[in-house]
């Protein structure tokens, strides 16, 4: 029988009363030489003690091994948890792989991270991780991966092993790592000889992180984006939940920032990417990057021109209901849908046009220099690009979204070759009602996009 006991950090009081009996019980206990001192009230003169150097694991395994065979109650003693980087794993992986039939057991100790945590108040109070600085059998690049991970992962973060003679440049490293995804004040502990007399603990930050203050028998935890220090405490809130945006505002400056985030690539202008924002806010798909196009001020002019209660044409009454009531209440602004109007209807009869041709057409005459927001007809930014182009119409701007496949890329041609006219289109046959108000509404929130430092 073989029994794994972790001693906890060190003082006997650590030490858990499963523990204490396993090493009273034993014939034989092998271990690193120096942590016999802390089991020195348990041994009775009749219980063989091996020593072995820090680096001998397999020989102490090996050794626990020989004597199990023979018949002996055999105790493999570690510090803190025996199955935390500590001889549970070696013991067990030999015995598997001689396919030896002798029965194994973990008994648990208090690990250095939990006493950590535990002196430290409650920086453990989400979740966290643990990470071994040691590449002497883990390469640093697979290392590194983890730390990386943990860093993006926002983990409270326990680093086992963050020191030593040889290994002196890693947790230097980490750090870098760690300031590329979280604040300079965040909140450091570097823990020595947790448990003993010797015990020192102090408290830093990210930034102000030294390494040379570290060694081989220090354990550091790192706080995440959340953890505060209150007096000698660490105390890690145990969730986001206050943090979380919660007004309607919020949430969507929040979303916002969400987007900025994980845009790919781009050279677009100020104003376009916040017309572009605006539209992978409204359908949830990043692509649409690719495909809003706006002319160079367009947003800033028109939401100069709104916010002096400049008139808004649109096409269709979906249109006209997306876009945000708050502003036009405050701005004193006119949204005109004629779609269906009486007279609207006689035109299209009389013409032989489409209701939304027709409805724009009379727009146009009563609101020659207004915005006009198309979403849905193609017939009805055709009809307004015709008449800018022979010079009939002076609008502010023109928004061109108009979806679908009949006559839909052809209207956008059109809007593109007013070289005096701002418009803003979203290209190709993509688009829809939802677009146009949320171009609209991009402009009415240019003085937002100030404050995300696009």
């Amino acid at each position: 029988m073989i029994k794994v006991v972790g001693l906890g950090p060190g003082h006997q009081d650590y030490i858990i009363p499963m523990a204490s009996q396993a090493i009273t019980e034993a014939t034989v206990i092998i271990g690193y030489h120096y942590y016999f001192q802390f089991i020195e009230h348990l041994i009775t003169p009749d219980i063989v003690c091996i020593g072995k150097e820090l680096s001998q694991e397999e020989k102490r395994a090996e050794i626990a091994i020989e004597h199990a065979s023979r018949g002996e109650n055999v105790v493999v003693i570690g510090s803190g948890d025996a199955s935390i980087y500590a001889m549970a794993s070696i013991v067990y992986q030999k015995v598997a792989e001689q396919d030896l039939d002798i029965p194994v057991e973990t008994v648990p100790g208090i690990s250095a991270f939990i006493t950590a945590g535990s002196k430290l108040g409650a920086i453990l109070g989400h979740d966290f991780c643990c990470i071994s600085l040691s590449d002497l059998m883990t390469p640093w690049t697979t290392i590194e991966k983890r730390i990386t991970a943990a860093a993006q992962g926002d983990f409270v973060t326990g680093l086992y092993n963050p020191k030593s003679k040889k290994r002196y440049w890693q947790l230097q490293a980490l750090k870098d790592i760690y300031l590329k995804h979280r604040g300079g004040t965040t909140p450091v502990a570097i823990c020595k000889q947790l448990g003993r007399t010797e015990e020192q603990i102090t408290i830093t930050t990210l930034a102000d992180l030294d390494p040379e203050q570290v060694d081989m028998f220090s354990v550091v935890l790192i706080g995440n984006s959340q953890t505060f220090r209150y007096k000698d405490n660490l105390i890690t809130p145990r969730g986001y939940l206050d943090r979380k945006p919660h007004t309607g505002i919020e949430i969507q400056e929040a979303s916002f920032k969400e987007i900025l985030a994980d845009l790919p690539a781009h050279q677009l202008e100020k104003d376009q990417l916040w017309a572009a924002i605006r539209c992978i806010h409204t359908s949830g798909d990043k692509e649409y990057i690719k495909y809003v196009e706006t002319t160079k001020n367009a947003i800033k002019t028109w939401h100069e021109y709104l916010s002096k209660g400049g008139t808004i044409v649109t096409d269709v009454t979906m249109v006209q209901s997306g876009i945000t009531k708050t502003f036009v209440k405050a701005y004193g602004n006119k949204v005109v849908c004629m779609l269906n109007d009486e007279a609207t209807l006689q035109l299209a009869k009389e013409e032989n046009l489409t209701r939304s041709q027709a409805g724009i057409k009379l727009a146009a005459q009563q609101y020659p220099e207004a915005l006009f927001v198309i979403g849905n007809a193609p017939t009805a930014l055709i009809e307004i690009a015709d008449q800018v182009y022979e010079g009939t119409l002076n609008p502010i701007g023109i928004i061109g979204a108009p979806v679908g496949f009949i006559n839909v890329i052809e209207s956008k041609e059109r809007l593109k070759m007013l070289a005096n006219t701002p418009y803003a289109i979203v290209k190709e046959r993509r688009g829809g009602s939802n677009f146009a108000a949320a171009l609209v509404n991009a402009a009415f929130t240019w003085g937002e996009a100030e404050t995300l430092e696009l």
